[in-house]
């Protein structure tokens, strides 16, 4: 995860630092992560607390600069995710040529945002309408902050993503940095047919040799930051330390 500095108009960009110094900040989490030897890099707008729905284009917009200013420096595939709004993600991956865009694209969720209810054929129209065919399409099935409506189970909720030709399925925990429940992520994995699962928030040291085993991949963020706080800068020792465990499990 490179977490991006609050968006323009949020509650935390009040007392910003100036452009040069907030490039500079990315820059240094960018060099960290890739220093460490990550697969690839997520951007998103993890701090425009407390989140919403749908983003104004001030987010979109935001998020592009600091991707642009960035871009030559970049040596892996990355993606973006503009937190909760899967279009507004795939139209700002699409503009800074991104490989992937994660969000919640299927099912139907209580939040503490309100109610998630993505289209998913307006998200895959999205995708063709701008030619971005290549963006792969990560959806969370079991999202942070939510509970999926009615009795729709993981497995159920795992089979028609797959089915609808979702990319790949995310299994998060209740918030960003606690772990998932593990047998959300085996329920995933045994109902997704050949589409990759990933662990999304929670994966650390202590878990991540156990959790590669279950799943095909993991989104981390809070664990690889300086005492694992998830508005702390990017700690590449930690990082060095971390990727080392995941070859031991390849």
């Amino acid at each position: 995860m490179v977490h991006l500095p609050p968006s323009p108009g949020q509650l935390q960009s009040r007392e910003q630092l100036d452009l040069t110094e907030l490039i500079s900040k990315v820059k240094k989490d960018l060099d960290a992560l890739q220093s460490g030897g990550v697969d690839g890099l997520l951007f998103c707008n993890e701090s425009d607390l407390p989140y919403t729905i749908k983003v104004g284009h001030e987010v979109s917009a935001w998020t592009a600069f600091l991707i642009g200013s960035i871009y030559p420096h970049l040596d892996r595939p990355f993606g973006v995710n503009l937190l909760w709004d899967p279009i507004a993600s795939i139209e700002t991956a699409a503009a800074v040529g991104a490989h992937f865009v994660r969000e919640v694209m299927s099912g139907s969720f209580f939040s503490e945002m309100g109610v998630l209810q993505p289209d998913p054929a307006e998200i895959a129209r999205t995708r063709t309408r701008l030619r971005a065919e290549n963006i792969a399409l990560f959806t969370n099935i079991v999202p942070e902050f939510a509970t999926a409506q009615g009795d729709r189970t993981v497995q159920q909720r795992a089979k028609a993503a797959a089915y609808f030709g979702f990319d790949a399925l995310l299994v998060s925990g209740p918030i960003a940095g606690i772990p998932f429940a593990v047998q959300d992520l085996k329920d995933a994995k045994s109902n997704s047919g050949n589409v990759p699962v990933f662990a999304n928030t929670g994966v650390n040291q202590s878990n991540v040799v156990e959790t590669l085993k279950m799943c095909d991949g993991a989104i981390v963020g809070s664990s690889l930051k300086f005492e694992g706080k998830t508005f702390a800068p990017v700690d590449t020792s930690r990082v060095k330390d971390f990727m080392q465990l995941v070859k031991s499990v390849r």
